[in-house]
């Protein structure tokens, strides 16, 4: 099988993008163009890539597993393709970072955009994603900084540890604001929104109560902490949240309350052993570093 790279790119952006269009538009070609593409993949894969569902295009399993195989590809590719432009225009420097998602709704952004004022030929590259693939980027070169959640999984990246302690969020007029710290004996029969069974929040929540005797009544599962967040101003439940998507919502409908036992979660920033941070990137790691030391614990 010989497969072309631009049929690959024409998938990638089609499912980026979730239509034909889109993906003609971030590769400036036509839509006939990404369809004759992406006919041509389908051809010589012999598996049907997408099916449309009210008007969306929607990967199929076999389309999914090939997406993960070839994002880092196509990443790279397109890393590779913007240093040829800032090298053409003399570009000062690009800031690459990666962070898992609660910190890209505010955190994140926030101290990019501190960071780049005075910095107007800086280019920026900043993407949210979960921690494996986090690490992946970090590795590959793709970025050169990263925060994610613990474990870190390879030897070959820099692990700076950050501990942070989580809050637990309930609707704001809930009954249990009277108290001012809250345990799983007060929470009792409350049902709560939890990430995946294997997150360290949820599990050891589940510890917390397991170890009061008394059972965790868990009614939504979701897989990031925004949208835990959106439950709970719903009047869904409670959830234990970080607090960086805690800190930068301002949308309000909530209120919060330390958790006894306290919840702690482990994260690190990385960065890659094997190669050089540029200037960029040792002086926004420094930025960073000091940034989140006013998150832990002690300085709370």
């Amino acid at each position: 099988m010989h497969l072309r790279f631009r049929q690959l790119q024409a998938f990638h952006a089609t499912i980026e993008t979730g239509t034909v269009t889109g993906a003609a538009s971030i590769l400036g070609v036509s839509q006939p163009a990404i369809s004759n593409l992406l006919h041509q993949l389908e051809r010589q894969t012999r598996f049907k890539l997408f099916e449309r569902i009210k008007g969306r295009l929607i990967a199929t399993p076999e389309a999914s597993l090939l997406y993960q195989e070839i994002d880092t590809v196509v990443r790279g590719f397109d890393h590779v393709s913007q240093a040829v432009i800032d090298l053409q225009n003399k570009q000062a420097g690009q800031l690459q970072v990666a962070s898992q998602h609660s910190m890209s709704f505010g955190f994140m952004p926030k101290l990019i955009a501190r960071f780049a004022h005075g910095r107007p030929d800086m280019t920026i590259s900043f993407q949210s994603q979960y921690s494996a693939k986090i690490q992946e980027w970090v590795m590959s070169g793709l970025f050169e900084i990263g925060v994610c959640e613990i474990p870190v999984l390879h030897d070959t990246l820099e692990v700076h540890p950050i501990t942070v302690e989580t809050l637990i969020a309930m609707p704001e007029d809930s009954p249990l604001a009277q108290h001012q710290v809250l345990t799983p004996e007060l929470l009792d029969g409350v049902p709560f929104i939890v990430m995946g069974p294997d997150h360290m929040t949820h599990r050891r929540t589940r510890e917390a109560f397991h170890s009061a005797g008394i059972p965790l009544k868990t009614r939504v599962h979701s897989h990031l902490f925004k949208n835990l967040l959106s439950f709970v101003k719903e009047g869904m439940g409670v959830s234990i949240l970080d607090p960086f998507v805690l800190d930068f919502d301002f949308e309000g409908g909530f209120i919060t309350r330390p958790f006894r036992p306290t919840i702690m979660m482990e994260m690190a920033v990385i960065t890659s052993k094997t190669r050089p941070l540029s200037a960029i990137g040792q002086d926004f790691l420094s930025l960073l570093l000091s940034e989140l030391e006013t998150y832990s614990p002690s300085v709370r």
